[in-house]
């Protein structure tokens, strides 16, 4: 489907619904390692040998405030990958990631962010994160307005990308998405490089999801339909305390940011990085 140039953004009023899997997803792959349960308050993934399974949101949206509870695979999760992420379904297609690399028993996860813009990446930042992520449930987000992307994790921003399309660095507002989520084996990367192989006698592995609500411009027939809870994000922007955050989180977590990568970048690095100078 080609998308017009000009966008329909209409604001109607209808209620959001939150946490009931049965009503806005649909598990789309896994031969049944995917399950709902608990009245539908509870989705869990699972992986073995044969397959991973998967998850997506019943709407497209164009723009949206994306939160879900996910309590990641514990033990020994070398090799394996969870994926929630927002695509579009055109062959040069829009993403926004996160995907939680596992590792071995006691070694962090890594959390790998990453955004594709007209099916063009390598926009990866990754992190540690301050607390153990197969303990308990954790809320990962995603804002996504006409300004900017932020990735949040409880609730404290992570990273920001913004819209410079002034500057020429495109952005994605042009494709309507669909948020995923997925359990599935990467053993050849993953975990240190490859290295670390997946261990097929803990399987299957396991990780679970709570609380999915989808706060978002739902896209039908060529136009962007708002609920009135919505609109708040569509400017939303992050104030002096959230910036304070944010560079908290990425002094003290941040592992990679390609933004600092010359080797990978010899010709320059990509516009929308930041000019840095030397003291």
């Amino acid at each position: 489907m080609a998308y017009s140039k000009c966008l329909l953004l209409i604001i109607v009023l209808f209620p959001c619904v939150a946490g009931n899997f049965y009503q806005q997803v649909d598990v789309t792959w896994g031969d049944g390692r995917g399950q709902i349960m608990d009245n539908a308050n509870l989705l869990a993934l699972s992986l073995d040998k044969a397959s991973g399974s998967g998850f997506q949101s019943k709407n497209q949206y164009l723009f949206g405030r994306f939160d879900i509870k996910i309590k990641l695979v514990p033990g020994n999760s070398a090799g394996t990958v969870t994926a929630y992420y927002l695509r579009s379904q055109e062959s040069l297609w829009d993403e926004i990631d996160f995907e939680f690399l596992g590792n071995l028993s006691g070694q962090p996860y890594i959390v790998h962010t990453n955004v594709y813009i007209q099916g063009q990446g390598d926009r990866e930042q990754q992190f540690y994160l301050w607390f153990d992520p197969t303990a308990d449930f954790h809320t990962y987000s995603f804002l996504w307005n006409p300004t900017h992307v932020v990735w949040y994790v409880d609730g404290r921003p992570i990273r920001e990308f913004k819209n410079m399309e002034t500057k020429g660095v495109p952005y994605p507002k042009k494709q309507a998405m669909r948020l995923y989520a997925s359990l599935w084996d990467a053993e050849e990367w993953a975990t240190r490089g490859g290295l670390v192989k997946t261990d097929w006698t803990k399987a299957p592995f396991t990780a679970s999801f709570r609380s999915y609500n989808a706060n978002g411009c739902v896209w039908s027939d060529a136009a962007s339909w708002c609920g009135q809870n919505s609109t708040p994000w569509l400017s939303e922007a992050l104030d002096s305390g959230s910036q304070k955050v944010l560079r908290w989180v990425r002094k003290k977590y941040m592992i990679y940011d390609y933004c600092t990568d010359q080797m990978r970048f010899p010709q320059g690095l990509p516009r929308e990085c930041p000019v840095r100078t030397n003291p």
